[in-house]
């Protein structure tokens, strides 16, 4: 232990003073350790914390959730895209067949998207989010109310002029008012807040309710022709129901509503997030790759460059080695000293990675409201890393340096 401990003491101030000897030549060649661990940490920062708030994004909608579309989530690259194209969409009666004759429904909703300018006084915005939904909505897709009440039976079914809107219009349209009770328009429509949703934060893939207007299904069709509806179906499953067993059941409703003949493609898609989230993997998994392999390069320069330091430093302390090894120093003293002091200088360039990375979130976060997080285990990859690459390129001059002659060394200049 003492010999241990006196070895990493050593190592640590040979290797401190290359740093302060030779600044130029030792940060030039630690330069393509610190840009490779930088390249790798924070491409692996970024897409692992894009990634984990794309799913959390998807796994919001309800892991027991699946949704019946026209077109696929996940595109097939066999099928051409004119047979999804001439799919019907899903309707309203089909998402009511579904309630009437699934027995692993828990509940059903249709829903869809479209964009109009609203209006409240002199306050606008334009082309902001409308969504369209059937009242079990709040049954099947989980939001929260800060204020007011969501849609009565009555007021789906008629399409009563009502709407519950998300914080950002409401800040926007009313600042610090009132919105419920009040008249907005829509297209020149005039409709009533009810409700307003709570902040809920961007979201990366766009399904925050902050920036969304909420309105019964049936008073939206007076915004848009039937056929450009473009209505999802969203079913929950119930209690003790697999997902798998729910899709298999709706798939044989829909076929059966649709008259779609044995042996006939099914004319519509059922999707779960796990699909999507699955896919979601191998995208970022090909992505981390890329990062791997851009890092690499770097990381590949900068051995070289360490390998440099040691073969320098072997050339420079060759009479020191020669004295250690007449004084009873042995190979694999030598040897270790010398991969310690390639380690700690690995570690410095990883370590001036790992502040970059960091520095650049702490930028990052000042400018945008996406959440991204340097985490411990990206720390130790790291780390990690640093001390593989000191090891390597440290082994062949440590190696020579253990292998000198101690009278040969001693005569060295």
């Amino acid at each position: 232990m003492m010999l241990l401990l006196k070895l990493l003491k050593e190592s640590f101030i040979f290797a401190i003073n290359s740093v302060i000897v030779n600044k130029v030549r030792t940060i030039l060649s630690l330069l393509g350790i610190t840009i490779g661990i930088f390249s790798i940490i924070s491409v692996l920062t970024v897409f692992d914390s894009l990634e984990n708030s794309i799913k959390e994004s998807f796994e919001e909608l309800g892991n027991d959730v699946v949704f019946v579309t026209k077109w696929p989530v996940i595109g097939n690259a066999n099928t051409p895209w004119w047979k999804y194209w001439n799919r019907p969409q899903p309707t309203v009666d089909e998402m009511k067949e579904i309630q009437k004759r699934s027995g692993g429904t828990e509940a059903a909703a249709a829903f869809f998207s479209i964009n109009r300018n609203v209006k409240y006084r002199s306050n606008s915005i334009e082309k902001a989010s409308i969504l369209a939904v059937t009242h079990d909505y709040e049954k099947v897709i989980f939001f929260e109310l800060f204020d007011g009440r969501y849609f009565t039976p009555i007021e789906s079914a008629g399409g009563r002029n009502v709407v519950i809107i998300g914080s950002t219009i409401a800040k926007t349209l009313f600042d610090q008012a009132d919105p419920i009770g009040k008249e907005i328009q829509i297209d020149g429509r005039k409709v009533v807040v009810i409700g307003v949703f709570k902040k809920q934060g961007n979201s990366s893939m766009g399904n925050s309710t902050d920036d969304v207007v909420m309105m019964p299904l049936t008073m939206a069709r007076n915004f848009v022709s039937s056929r450009n509806l473009n209505i999802t179906l969203a079913v929950k499953a119930r209690e003790g129901v697999n997902n798998d067993v729910l899709i298999d059941e709706l798939t044989g409703i829909l076929r059966s509503v649709r008259s779609v003949r044995a042996g006939e493609d099914n004319s519509f898609d059922i999707s779960e997030v796990s699909v999507v989230t699955n896919y979601i993997d191998q995208i970022f998994g090909v992505i981390s790759i890329v990062g791997w392999i851009i890092g690499g390069f770097s990381l590949l320069v900068g051995g070289f460059g360490i390998a440099n330091i040691m073969f320098v430093s072997v050339k420079e302390r060759t009479n020191q080695i020669g004295i250690q090894k007449a004084l009873g120093a042995k190979n694999y003293f030598i040897l270790t000293q010398f991969l310690f002091e390639s380690v700690f200088l690995s570690l410095f360039g990883g370590i001036l990675g790992l502040l970059l990375v960091y520095g650049g979130i702490v930028i990052a976060s000042q400018n945008i409201e996406f959440n991204i997080v340097l985490t411990t285990s990206k720390i130790v990859v790291g780390l990690s890393i640093s001390v593989i690459i000191g090891l390597i390129a440290g082994s062949i001059p440590a190696y020579k340096a253990s292998r000198l002659d101690p009278v040969e060394a001693m005569r060295t200049v």
